[in-house]
């Protein structure tokens, strides 16, 4: 068995090697009200924050994307950002603007290197994946490519096959978040993570959503998975747990795994 990879920046592993790091979304509509969030969650120290761009009332302007990215980096005190535009087909918000539009926007985002990570989903077109991954490594962006169902939880082959097209595709991080129907579901979730560890050489990020599935959030880093998101203020996702809570169930898993 593969130990679990750790997700890096630039060479270097995020939350000091601790694993799984913490991921906190901020989802306000304006600047301003992000910026609130941003104030909210710093003080919790989360390893990652995750700007959830679909619900940016400006996400078609990019010149706004770049200079609230920025704002939020300056806010953030050092904590890295991801930029997700989750697509409406995978839980993300409606949008007004179309495909190459968002493309666009990732783009100028790379470009002027205001994020860490971007996050783009593998049911894309396969070449805005490539278009993404290009200009994402040359500008030293890390990617990751996800997976989503929020209305069951596909059979093994499904879920092992996500995971190997990210890996294939050059992803630097492979994510697959689905919704359980009952406890096997998240059962099956865990050990698809832990066949895809064993399997690539690529960091993993999976979860089992909702209640039944948030012992996923805490427990999915012995199966693989090297992040786990929480509520910092607020919730991006069905399940997630608050902070602090978060980092304290963590804290009693660890002790019981790892003997620290």
């Amino acid at each position: 068995m593969k130990e679990t990879k750790l997700i890096q920046i630039q060479g270097q592993p995020l939350g000091n090697g601790a694993l799984p790091i913490i991921i906190t979304p901020l989802v306000g509509k304006t600047t301003a009200a992000i910026l609130d969030e941003v104030a909210a969650i710093i003080p919790k120290q989360p390893d990652l924050l995750e700007w959830r761009i679909d619900f940016f009332e400006a996400i078609g302007d990019s010149k706004a994307v770049v200079e609230t990215a920025l704002a939020i980096r300056q806010a953030a005190k050092g904590i890295p950002v991801l930029l997700t535009r989750r697509n409406a087909t995978e839980g993300g918000q409606p949008l007004s603007i179309a495909e190459p539009a968002v493309i666009a926007m990732y783009v100028a985002a790379c470009e002027a290197k205001c994020v860490e990570l971007i996050d783009y989903e593998l049911s894309n077109a396969p070449e805005d994946l490539a278009l993404l991954r290009k200009v994402s490594k040359a500008n030293g962006i890390a990617m990751i490519m996800s997976y989503h169902n929020f209305q069951m939880t596909p059979d093994a082959a499904t879920l092992d096959e996500k995971f190997a097209a990210a890996a294939k595709l050059g992803a630097d991080v492979g994510k697959v978040a689905v919704m359980p129907q009952n406890e096997r579901d998240v059962l099956d979730l865990l050990a698809a993570t832990s066949r895809a560890r064993d399997a690539f050489d690529m960091p993993l990020i999976s979860m089992s959503m909702g209640g039944i599935g948030s012992i996923s959030r805490i427990m999915g880093w012995v199966y693989g998975s090297a992040a786990t998101f929480a509520v910092g203020k607020s919730s991006s996702a069905p399940g997630q747990i608050a902070i602090e809570d978060l980092r304290a169930a963590l804290a009693v898993v660890r002790q019981g795994v790892l003997g620290k």
